[in-house]
């Protein structure tokens, strides 16, 4: 039962230069959208970042419109949000994997997005997740970003130390591999 467990919640990541966070929204259900928005704003002010909210019609476009800023505007990351509730057909289920499938793609492409995409069986369960005072799964999914920007901005510092040298830089080469 889910109201017995314990949670680990990570400490938001603290960063040195200013952050600005999209955050992608399909209102279907507008007021489980406004509470998932209240929660993912709440959060990404207490990281001290700034942010740009965008509606598109559902949850399937949150993925196509992520894509699309990625590639055409200047976003460290961003901010899935949305919610899908079991109906009669099965429509339900291709709703909830390809939006899934699509935001997972481009994370794995590179993209530090965190998804609160809530996919419920019912209304009540939707409100729960969503409230700020509950489960706050906006803030999570605001949260997640966040964490994947510090990463990201982490390991873009750090070199393997192999490639080409930009040009200007000398070559250097040990002793023991200089040919006569």
């Amino acid at each position: 039962m889910a109201g017995t467990e314990t949670h680990t919640t990570l400490p938001l990541p603290v960063f040195d230069k200013p952050v600005k966070v999209l955050i992608v929204v399909a209102p279907y259900y507008k007021d489980i959208a406004d509470d998932l928005i209240a929660g993912a704003r709440a959060t990404l002010e207490a990281a001290g970042a700034t942010h740009e909210l965008i509606e598109v019609p559902g949850a399937l476009e949150v993925p196509p419109a992520i894509a699309l800023a990625e590639r055409q505007a200047n976003f460290d990351g961003y901010v899935a949000l949305g919610c899908i509730i079991r109906g009669e057909t099965t429509h339900y289920d291709t709703v909830c994997n390809d939006s899934s499938h699509g935001l997972m793609l481009l994370g794995l492409q590179g993209a530090c997005l965190g998804n609160g995409i809530l996919t419920v069986e019912n209304r009540q369960q939707a409100v729960v997740r969503a409230d700020p005072a509950d489960q706050n799964k906006g803030g999570g999914a605001a949260a997640a970003a966040l964490h994947l920007i510090a990463l990201s901005r982490k390991w873009a510092r750090q070199t393997k130390g192999v490639g080409f040298k930009p040009a200007g830089e000398p070559i250097r080469i040990a002793e023991d591999h200089k040919t006569a």
